[in-house]
């Protein structure tokens, strides 16, 4: 197993452990028997299957239209080797997370990772079978190792996971930053740089009328720097009263993994039908 997947292992069950002590990791408020089967068919089918394969394939057909160009950036700086990434990997998925929520058939790819009604690291790779399959962002992450950047992915993929599962864990490290107010300058930095807590599950707020909801924003994964630039950021410093998807019918297992060989349900809850008009991109 290389480097870069130990470490992030590491890095993943040291905040699942911190959970299990401290806010109960395999038995959170609200979940479902399906909760557990989405996350776990969905987790092991992208490391094992589905980025791994996308990987290669994207940089076999870079080497098969372009095989001159194989290492072509080994040589370049490593800092302009991590703008790439940024660029290509972390801001593609900025406008591929966007666009989740603003087009309904690819909000049916990702609605899975909102379906949840808490929060948590099991919900880090939590999406449809078919959503990570179609993400911009490891394709062309597939063209810049062809192109000689594997050694800078491994680290950088190190750092950008570490980020994203401390974002979605239900123990906020950076809850008890906000308290000290030496601090203060720092935290207003950092919450402007990557996803904390506080900004990632503000994405993930149940109810629009909650003031520490925006779920039609902080689509940041690596970099929170992204809804800054583009307009889409929201910070309060605090976090949702409650999680999940509002106004639309519950989602069932086979939709959930595999839409649309499972299609959606198109009744309303009572509880949707109380609170409105059903929509996918509230």
């Amino acid at each position: 197993m290389p480097a870069y997947s130990i470490a992030i292992l590491a890095i993943f069950f040291s905040f699942a452990l911190l959970e299990l002590f401290r806010t109960n990791l395999l038995g959170k408020n609200e979940q479902t028997r399906d909760d557990g089967i989405v996350e776990v068919v969905s987790t092991v089918m992208l490391l094992a299957v589905t980025q791994p394969a996308v990987l290669f394939t994207s940089a076999w057909l870079a080497g098969t239209i372009a095989p001159q160009y194989a290492g072509a950036l080994s040589g370049i700086n490593v800092f302009a080797a991590i703008a790439l990434f940024l660029v290509f990997d972390d801001m593609a998925q900025y406008w591929w997370h966007r666009a989740s929520h603003s087009t309904p058939w690819l909000y049916n790819l990702h609605r899975a990772h909102h379906n949840a009604r808490y929060m948590s690291v099991r919900l880090v790779y939590r999406n449809n079978l078919f959503y990570y399959a179609m993400m911009p962002g490891i394709w062309l992450s597939g063209v810049l190792i062809y192109l000689g950047l594997g050694w800078v992915y491994a680290g950088y993929i190190v750092v950008k996971l570490s980020v994203i599962i401390g974002a979605h864990s239900d123990v906020a490290w950076d809850k008890p930053l906000y308290k000290i107010k030496w601090l203060s300058p720092f935290m207003w930095l950092v919450e402007r740089t990557i996803s904390t807590p506080s900004t990632h599950h503000a994405h993930h707020g149940r109810h629009a009328d909650d003031p520490a909801v925006n779920y039609k924003g902080n689509y940041g994964n690596l970099l929170f720097f992204w809804d800054i630039l583009f307009g889409t950021a929201k910070i309060t410093r605090s976090y949702p009263k409650s999680y999940g998807v509002e106004n639309l019918a519950p989602a069932t297992l086979g939709q959930q993994l595999m839409w649309p060989l499972f299609p959606e349900q198109k009744k309303l809850t009572e509880e949707g039908e109380a609170e409105g008009t059903a929509a996918k991109t509230a």
